[in-house]
């Protein structure tokens, strides 16, 4: 499964780009307003710290408009993926720009039918929130289930991004499931290396190597 930061914060980026574990970055304007920066600069400073996709996303609601945004943004990079709402209007703007060779993220997916619509417009991603899903009293995890069998069933390219991740345990069972790609906040993320055993284990190897007064 891929790993993809869910941030517009370069210091994050760059300390999990330099584990290896990083395929890419997902942002959106709210995580640019988090940034404080400029969304353009930002974009492209991302996309030559990462090689895989880096989501940036058009605020335009209507085709003419996301086609427009979608062209000032593929520009950045070659790396950038236009990210779009799952509504009729992103969903034709999605055929459009795939069908052109531009990657593409639909996002703010919350239906496996929703799922099942994005893949059929030739998304190269689709974003389900789970996160949010849970929040609303339905199963997240159920949704990324769905929708895993049906592009299965299908033999559908699209990949399935788990997005609102909140914990470990989000990427477990995404994990389990067989989802493509997850993104995570970068806390998330690190917290993944985190176990009581082994912080356990590496005080008990210290405190034995302290007692053999050697050094390395």
């Amino acid at each position: 499964m891929k790993f993809f930061a869910d941030t517009a914060e370069i210091a994050d980026i760059k300390e999990l780009a330099a584990t290896g574990l990083l395929d890419g970055v997902t942002t959106n304007p709210s995580l640019i307003m988090k940034s404080g920066r400029d969304f353009i600069e930002v974009t492209k400073e991302i996309c030559g710290i990462v090689d895989g996709p880096v989501s940036a996303e058009v605020v335009a609601l209507d085709h003419d408009g996301m086609m427009k945004e979608a062209e000032k943004l593929r520009k950045i990079a070659d790396n950038v993926c236009i990210k779009v709402p799952l509504t009729i209007d992103g969903l034709k703007t999605c055929k459009a720009l795939t069908s052109d060779g531009t990657m593409v993220n639909v996002t703010l997916c919350f239906s496996a039918n929703q799922a099942l619509l994005a893949a059929k417009a030739g998304a190269t991603f689709v974003s389900p929130f789970v996160g949010r899903h849970d929040d609303n009293g339905f199963d997240g995890m159920e949704l990324i289930s769905d929708i895993r069998l049906i592009f299965d069933n299908y033999d559908f390219g699209t990949e399935i991004l788990v997005a609102s991740v909140r914990h470990g345990i989000h990427v477990l069972q995404a994990a389990k499931i067989g989802a493509d790609v997850m993104t995570a906040p970068p806390a998330v993320i690190r917290g993944l290396v985190k176990h009581v055993l082994t912080d356990k284990g590496i005080e008990g190897f210290l405190a034995d190597w302290a007692k053999t007064g050697q050094t390395i």
